[in-house]
């Protein structure tokens, strides 16, 4: 049992006690220094709590005179009067802890109020679109209280807790003792707010620290990281990590000057998507850095003909299996690859390669770690209360969308990578799951909205003013939504009913194509329509095709590995397939070691297998895949009208017999084009005749069956039309279509 000293002291003792047993709301009220009246005197109070102190003093800045503090408490709770002061007056405090070591410094508990009346009005309407610059832990210099003028470095730290009954920055600083740094509430808006000086904390920068967070309720005490943390320990560690956003300096002013020109739906728009942690390893299989990723994977995306690169989650995540979309730190990236500054390093040697970079981002729901963002004052504060708050696939815990604050939270955390990270897009993951009230719950299971339907109105709502948000704040960034339903209008603007996206990938056509393409070839005449229903809706959206990750894991198989028949057969089915993407509308997304015709799976623990490009055959798929990359570049026919019906034309989709398919591709120059011929079967078709607009000489300039491929190299070389109508077309031209090839033609046009 603590015990109380016998000298005079001012403070309350149940606020004495309050602050000894950690549970004291108002440290401002006990800690730092008072006007008291004793015996009708008034004085000046100086105190403070040091559990492990041996001594503390008062050095009076104005006389340079140090005064001792008496132990009015046991458990450390010091006080010095001044009897010959009236009025405040600048003082620093001396520590000297237990083990002999000496701290002097600004007494945390003498500053004035940190976050502005308007900061905090915006966090409260939830409208604060740089939240990032609030809250969190911040480098910064402060007036010294009551001095003419002196600065004081250190960190102001801010958290939104709002239903907490005392909230405590810890670290090493004060041995994670939560007593010792309780935090001022600033109950306008939820927020704890503390300035801790840089000679308290024994530096700044790389401080380890996290919030002790007492609740109100069944005595709940749990350490959080930062929610608005910049960096934070490499996984199974926990703690945030102060860094300093502002000392990185760019070099992409030319990318960005000109971004606006290169992210139109009428410019090409190739995706690489990557798996930092699983694309190269380094020596024993340990991860590469986001400078030694700069050094390796920009030059070969940019060799590649690739015009972005899409990165799975980077924000911070605990679990590795789940490959970064259980996300526990929204304003971090990951330190499994560096630091802060590094991962702008890679961002920028992107954008001086004239890459683009697209991060995957996760607001529909986050893991259930207790040091993230789970449970965080002691009650439901980010996620929902109720049954909406669980999400059944995942097992983690859904967003609150009818809350501001963690709308406001959202929309932050996507800005903050806009600006701060300089990306030029945001994947919007599991978009579907955020739509509907009955995602992946059974009858019972959910419940209607206010008008009966099963759409999740809040989360429709949030949506909107995120992707309004973005365009307003960062107006050539990009959203696209992973979006697998029949949702109308993803891509269309929200003033005319549509949910703001850019684009959507378009899961549609990766699904019927995969099954299209896993099919024996004798049976593809009996699913040709497969093949070709996607052009039915493929300009009802702005679309992405996209062969992700999501297709090669989970004993799906690799794309090498879902095609059918002998070794020959699956490695020019596979071609095929790649040309039959590149030929058709939309932009296109390949993920990481599909290029290469990986035959395992992809694994997230090991890189990829890239001693298959000691063999030919792995060879050709990757000089297939970076010819259409940069034939897809060059040619404005493939990709002008890509979200436009104006860019596509049947020639023949009827010939299911011969599983055949020709159409045309438009550029916005009415005479040029690019017809594309798909014959999917291991036949060899001679004489093939289809329908073409003009006359003239057609060069082939693309095979799939070409030797550098792989294939048979059975080619056409030039083609003159003839005068003969065919298929409702003026002109015709006689082929060869190689077994199981895609070809694609053009026109030779003096001056085009």
């Amino acid at each position: 049992m603590a015990e109380w000293a016998d000298p005079l002291f001012t403070a309350p003792p149940e606020l004495v006690a309050a602050v000894c047993g950690g549970y004291c709301h108002d440290p401002f009220s006990v800690l730092g220094m008072h006007k008291v009246s004793v015996d009708q005197r008034l004085i000046v109070s100086v105190r403070t709590f040091y559990p492990f102190a041996r001594e503390m003093a008062v050095r009076v800045l104005d006389s340079g005179e140090v005064v001792p503090m008496q132990r009015i408490h046991s458990d450390g709770f010091f006080e010095a009067l001044f009897w010959k002061r009236t009025e405040p007056f600048p003082y620093r405090l001396i520590l000297t802890e237990d083990n002999g070591t000496v701290r002097e410094f600004f007494d945390p508990y003498a500053f004035p109020l940190l976050l502005s009346d308007f900061d905090l009005y915006l966090i409260a309407q939830g409208e604060h679109r740089q939240l990032w610059k609030a809250l969190g832990g911040h480098i910064l210099e402060l007036e010294a209280p009551n001095s003419a003028g002196e600065k004081v470095r250190g960190v102001r730290f801010a958290v939104w807790a709002p239903n907490a009954l005392r909230v405590s920055v810890v670290g090493d600083f004060n041995r994670w003792d939560g007593r010792v740094h309780p935090m001022r509430f600033r109950h306008e808006a939820g927020i704890w707010e503390l300035f801790l000086p840089e000679a308290l904390l024994g530096g700044a920068e790389s401080v380890l620290y996290k919030f002790e967070v007492k609740g109100r309720y069944a005595g709940y005490l749990q350490l959080k990281a930062d929610p608005v943390g910049f960096f934070h320990e490499v996984r199974p560690k926990s703690a945030s990590i102060l860094w300093d956003l502002g000392r990185y300096r760019w070099n992409d002013e030319d990318w960005l000057s000109r971004r606006h020109e290169v992210q139109r739906l009428d410019k090409p728009i190739a995706i690489y998507e990557v798996h930092l942690g699983s694309w190269r390893r380094g020596e024993g299989g340990r991860w590469l850095t986001y400078r030694e990723l700069a050094e390796q994977l920009v030059p070969y995306v940019r060799d590649m003909g690739f015009t972005h690169i899409e990165l799975l989650p980077v924000m911070e995540h605990p679990l590795d299996e789940s490959w970064g979309y259980q996300v526990t730190g929204y304003f971090a990236p990951t330190s499994r690859y560096g630091t802060p500054d590094d991962f702008k390093a890679f961002v920028d040697a992107c954008h001086q390669a004239g890459i683009g970079v697209f991060l995957d981002w996760v607001p529909a729901h986050f893991p259930k770690d207790m040091h993230g963002l789970v449970f965080f004052d002691g009650t439901n504060l980010y996620e929902y209360s109720d049954w909406r708050g669980d999400h059944p696939d995942w097992h983690t815990k859904v967003f609150n969308f009818g809350r501001t604050e963690v709308c406001n939270f959202l929309i932050a955390s996507a800005l903050f990578w806009l600006k701060e990270y300089h990306a030029d897009g945001l994947r919007i993951d599991a978009v579907a799951s955020m739509l509907y009230l009955d995602y992946s719950r059974k009858q019972g299971e959910w419940q209607p909205n206010i008008y009966g339907g099963n759409e999740h109105l809040e989360a429709i709502a949030f949506l909107k003013r995120l992707n309004e948000v973005i365009h307003a704040e960062v107006s050539d960034a990009l959203t696209i939504a992973e979006e697998s339903t029949a949702w109308p209008m993803v891509t269309r603007p929200t003033y005319v009913g549509g949910l703001g996206f850019d684009f959507k990938w378009n899961m549609g056509w990766m699904h019927d194509t995969l099954f299209y393409f896993s099919k024996d070839p004798i049976y593809r005449k009996y699913h040709h329509g497969a093949l070709t229903f996607s052009l039915w809706y493929a300009f009802s959206e702005n679309f992405i095709l996209p062969l992700s990750h999501d297709e090669v894991v989970h004993g799906k198989a690799s794309l090498l590995g879902k095609m059918p028949g002998e070794l020959w057969q699956k490695f020019a089915n596979l071609r095929a397939l790649f040309g039959w993407m590149y030929g058709h509308p939309g932009k296109k997304l390949l993920f990481m070691g599909s290029e290469i015709a990986q035959w395992q799976e992809w694994n997230y623990a090991s890189e990829l297998d890239w001693h298959l490009l000691q063999w030919e055959s792995h060879q050709g798929i990757q000089r297939l895949v970076r010819d259409l990359n940069w034939l897809y570049r060059t040619e404005p026919a493939l990709r002008e009208w890509d979200c436009d019906h104006r860019g596509f034309e049947w020639i023949d989709f009827h010939d299911a017999d011969n599983s055949v398919v020709s159409f045309v591709r438009w550029a916005k120059d009415w005479r040029d084009c690019v017809v594309v011929v798909c014959n999917f079967t291991p036949v060899l078709r001679k004489n093939y005749r289809i329908g073409v607009p003009f006359n003239g000489t057609w060069w082939e300039v693309l095979n799939t069956d070409w030797a550098q491929y792989g294939g048979s190299n059975l080619s056409n070389g030039e083609v003159t039309a003839e005068p003969l109508p065919w298929q409702n077309r003026p002109y015709s031209l006689q082929l060869t279509l190689p077994p199981l090839s895609v070809l694609f033609l053009k026109r030779s046009v003096p001056n085009l």
